[in-house]
């Protein structure tokens, strides 16, 4: 199946309340523009050099998602363009991304990244550690992001209940403290290709899907 009829096919079978981030992470500007020309607009990145070279090739009205873990050293190179940045998992990534958009005169969304996978290699906050900064009252002094909601990756299984019970948690989360940061935090990005219709199942309404569109990875892309 081609890029444009997958787009087309997703759009058409994922419920309006979700949307769909075309992870292109490794693959070539070429086969961005091909979902672009599908009507696709937001796509996801996990390298700021890659993104910000595909950023300076393709059309304008891309909107931008860092879905990697981000150096803060690296914070800079996308500070002026990037529309959402999924892995906040630190307090002093929060304040950096805050100061960087500040310089740029902007106000950039963010996603703490929550971790609930088993999973070691996964980044995040565990929950007892995020809920310590929320009652810090720090991110009240932000003004240069927008709190959005939460980012998650389950653990890589093939236990359909583990990943549910997952899944369950961080919406668990995120209903606790929609009141806290109010009417903005209005996003739960959980689901890749490989579970993105649980994840739906379990309230999410952002789904990163990668390589359903546009196959196996192209590792030999320059960075």
């Amino acid at each position: 199946m081609s890029i444009e009829s997958t787009i087309k096919d997703l759009v058409n079978t994922l419920p309006n309340s979700v949307e769909l981030i075309a992870i292109s992470k490794t693959h070539p500007a070429e086969a961005i523009q091909e979902a672009y020309n599908a009507g696709q607009r937001s796509f996801g990145e996990n390298r700021p050099q890659e993104l910000k070279r595909k950023w300076e090739e393709l059309p304008k009205d891309i909107k931008w998602h860092m879905i990697g873990h981000l150096q803060t050293n690296k914070v800079r190179m996308i500070a002026n363009f990037v529309d959402f940045i999924h892995s906040v998992d630190s307090q002093r990534v929060i304040e950096l991304i805050n100061s960087e958009a500040a310089r740029v005169d902007r106000v950039i969304n963010i996603l703490f990244e929550i971790k609930i996978a088993q999973e070691d290699s996964k980044h995040g906050w565990n929950i007892d550690e995020f809920n310590t900064f929320v009652e810090s009252g720090e991110w009240r002094k932000l003004k240069n992001v927008s709190i959005r909601g939460f980012m998650s990756v389950a653990t890589y299984s093939d236990d359909q209940n583990q990943i549910e019970r997952e899944f369950l948690t961080l919406n668990k989360l995120f209903l606790q403290h929609k009141e806290t940061f109010g009417s903005n935090f209005d996003t739960l990005s959980m689901g890749m290709t490989s579970d993105y219709e649980l994840a739906i199942e379990c309230g999410s309404n952002m789904v990163r899907i990668g390589s359903l569109i546009f196959g196996n990875r192209d590792y030999n892309i320059k960075k």
